[in-house]
């Protein structure tokens, strides 16, 4: 039975082996990634207020997660929550895990006051568009620079 759930300490070394998997094609590594920086955000994320990452659990496998993140207030839109990764390991994509993890996000949210969800998906990810177009998500145009 699937599950959603907040990760806990415990769970690092499998949301960071998770994590890597948004590096294959049509990914890529990020400039600069270490897995050791990666570790040190991890614990941020399930430590802060503002952050968390959610797990879908099934059979007590981690078979997928949503970074989220309370981003910024802002003028035009309020306070905006920031879904940073989104991966459901390559073997169960397809079972609506996707979906779920998305939802949750969304609640998420929601209980932080954010009133957007909002994130960046490369331009190679075709099949990630059509997922978050189909789950209710607007596309726009988006720039960013890596410093």
């Amino acid at each position: 039975m699937l599950t959603i759930r907040p990760a806990t300490a415990e769970d690092q070394t499998a949301v960071l082996d998770l994590i890597e998997e948004l590096f294959a094609p049509p990914g890529s590594r990020p400039p600069n990634y270490r897995r050791e920086r990666a570790a040190y955000a991890f614990r941020h994320a399930t430590e802060a207020f503002d952050a968390d990452v959610l797990l879908a659990v099934d059979d007590g496998r981690i078979v997928g997660l949503a970074s989220v993140y309370v981003d910024l207030e802002t003028i035009r839109f309020g306070r905006r929550c920031w879904l940073e990764d989104l991966v459901v390991t390559a073997s169960m994509r397809g079972k609506g895990i996707g979906h779920r993890l998305l939802d949750a996000a969304a609640a998420w949210a929601r209980e932080h006051r954010c009133t957007h969800l909002g994130l960046v998906s490369a331009a190679a990810r075709k099949d990630a568009h059509r997922f978050y177009v189909a789950n209710g998500m607007s596309a726009m145009q988006h720039f960013t620079k890596v410093i």
